[in-house]
């Protein structure tokens, strides 16, 4: 077995400095560990600090590992592959580790293509929002050699200490929508809870409270249901987009195996109409919002 690559000396290279990102960089900051990172936004930049930024050849050259979080499947090919992109400029052979929530297919795609080029691909999407993987209680799901996980440790240890190995490239990914289904599905099930409690004349701070010691109770109670009660999404920690595309790819997947996903669908449907009135950029708990416009047909 291979031996581990020491953190010491290294620059670890981000791509993608949204929310998941930003909680990637301050695990590493936490660790003291260099960072350079990359993003096509001025304002994620400009966050980051721009003495820390780097363009995508600029990370190949300087990192031997590279952290890949952004939106989807096409964005980490055009971020490997395209004529800027860091496998096509880098000088030495790479880790790759992306944690974005991506189609299994093309994931198992791109991993083969990384590989043929001599690189390395590692699949890690994480389970839980980016508050959670900022504080180092979110679980990552690991895809693809073993080996590469274990020579990866140290830095594993410290993007998300929680992991599980489920398999091949590509397996992380079906992992990982699927936990998003059910996740999905117990927001609106939320949602729907309060609207009901409250349209009967309940207090939503004191009815969450008793979902919370009740049978009912779930994580998503306790994340997501302060957000519903104060009706307060502005600062997002998963977002109302986000969570359409996965449940983009989990319909996609589902329909490729002939799998029926009814509850999905509704889910779906019900955030559409947020997506479609400009809030795409809001905590996805504005689902309590959707159900709550509804009105029963005449």
């Amino acid at each position: 077995m291979s031996p581990q690559i020491q953190l010491i000396h290294q620059t670890i290279g981000i791509v993608g400095l949204g929310l998941m990102g930003q909680s990637f960089v301050k695990r590493l900051d936490e660790a003291n560990i260099k960072v350079f990172g990359f993003d096509v936004q001025p304002k994620a930049i400009e966050s980051f600090g721009q003495h820390r930024f780097a363009t995508l050849s600029e990370l190949s050259v300087s990192c031997h590992t590279i952290i890949m979080a952004v939106f989807n499947s096409d964005q980490v090919e055009d971020a490997l592959f395209s004529d800027q992109g860091l496998l096509k400029n880098a000088k030495h052979p790479l880790n790759i580790i992306c944690t974005s929530t991506c189609d299994p297919n093309k994931m198992h795609q791109l991993a083969e293509k990384t590989h043929q080029m001599g690189h390395q691909f590692l699949e890690l999407p994480i389970s839980g929002t980016s508050m959670q993987l900022a504080r180092g209680d979110c679980l990552g799901l690991v895809g693809g050699s073993l080996e590469l996980a274990d020579q990866l440790s140290e830095l594993l240890n410290i993007l998300t200490p929680n992991r599980q190995y489920i398999g091949p490239v590509g397996d992380a990914s079906k992992a990982k929508l699927s936990i998003n289904l059910v996740l999905g599905l117990h927001r609106a099930a939320l949602a729907e809870g309060l609207h009901f409690g409250v349209q009967l004349g309940l207090d939503p701070e004191n009815l969450l409270q008793t979902f919370q010691n009740s049978a009912a109770a779930s994580s998503v109670m306790k994340i997501k249901g302060p957000l519903m009660v104060k009706r307060s999404y502005d600062n997002p920690q998963s977002k109302v987009d986000q969570s359409l595309k996965d449940f983009g790819l989990i319909q996609d997947l589902a329909e490729e195996h002939h799998i029926v996903l009814p509850f999905a669908k509704v889910y779906t449907s019900l955030l559409s109409s947020q997506l479609n009135d400009g809030k795409g950029h809001l905590d996805n708990a504005i689902i309590f919002e959707a159900i709550q416009q509804l009105k029963i047909q005449p």
